[in-house]
């Protein structure tokens, strides 16, 4: 986001933590997503709601009187102050509510000790995904029914995965706003990552690490990056030896391919 939506989206948020702590966290994230979905489809809303030209005071009132006695009251003081604030374009309004809701979802797991769980899952079913184009279709066809997605979501992750993990999952499948499926579940990643301010690094290795493996990585890049890490282990085998480490747009290549392409950029130079 950009300057005024960027100043926004700290407002809304400061809103947010104030509410949501006497909140039911899942329900909240679920309201979040509702309402998120609900400017996405009504265009003529979202643009009424957005107009800077508009007093905040009447564009609160207007989202009160649409969701008043539908919604949480942590939802609502959200949504109201979300509509009352200036933003740099239509569709950032949405796009904050559906990072609360991801926010709200990612609060409960770590409520209930099960972030990194979540963080895992939702890795996982991203590489899930990408080997599998028949799922990939399936879980991505504009034309298919919500109901069908939804029952295919529920028989392959309902009771094997955490809730907040086929909460999020489920938004993003059901509602991809113009997202690929795989990048959706990456920038989501990362804002639950964000509920504790950690980095996520992408470790790809030709075997999977161990934990003693995971413990001495992580202290390494906890020292380097002077903050906490989270590892989405990718085993890979065209890796032959050593790994690579990707945060953000940094790579730390040490695998043998790697050292291979090093060199033959150095003699092609």
């Amino acid at each position: 986001m950009r300057g005024l939506s960027r100043a926004s989206l700290a407002e809304v948020e400061e809103r947010f933590n104030a509410v949501a702590g006497s909140a039911d966290l899942g329900t909240l994230s679920d309201e979040l997503f509702a309402v998120a979905d609900l400017l996405d489809r009504e265009h003529g809303l979202r643009r009424a709601l957005s107009d800077p030209s508009r007093p905040g005071e009447q564009k609160a009132g207007t989202i009160r009187s649409l969701l008043d006695g539908k919604v949480s009251e942590a939802a609502l003081a959200t949504a109201e102050t979300a509509v009352s604030a200036r933003w740099s374009r239509a569709g950032d309004l949405a796009d904050v509510l559906e990072r609360l809701g991801v926010a709200a979802a990612a609060a409960e797991a770590e409520g209930q000790s099960r972030l990194d769980e979540v963080e895992d899952e939702l890795f996982r079913f991203g590489r899930i995904v990408a080997a599998n184009p028949e799922l990939r279709r399936a879980l991505t066809d504009a034309g298919a029914p919500e109901a069908g997605k939804q029952e295919l979501l529920s028989r392959l992750l309902d009771g094997k995965v955490a809730p907040t993990s086929l909460r999020l999952i489920s938004q993003l499948v059901l509602h991809p706003r113009g997202r690929s499926l795989e990048s959706g579940l990456e920038g989501v990643g990362h804002l639950v990552a964000e509920q504790r301010r950690r980095l996520v690094a992408v470790v790809r290795t030709a075997v999977e690490l161990t934990d003693a493996q995971r413990e001495r990585l992580m202290a390494w890049l906890r020292t380097s990056y002077g903050r906490d890490v989270h590892l989405n282990v990718e085993v890979d085998k065209r890796v032959l030896g050593g790994f690579s480490v990707r945060i953000g747009d940094e790579i730390i290549d040490t695998t043998i391919v790697g050292r291979i392409e090093e060199v033959r950029r150095r003699l092609a130079g």
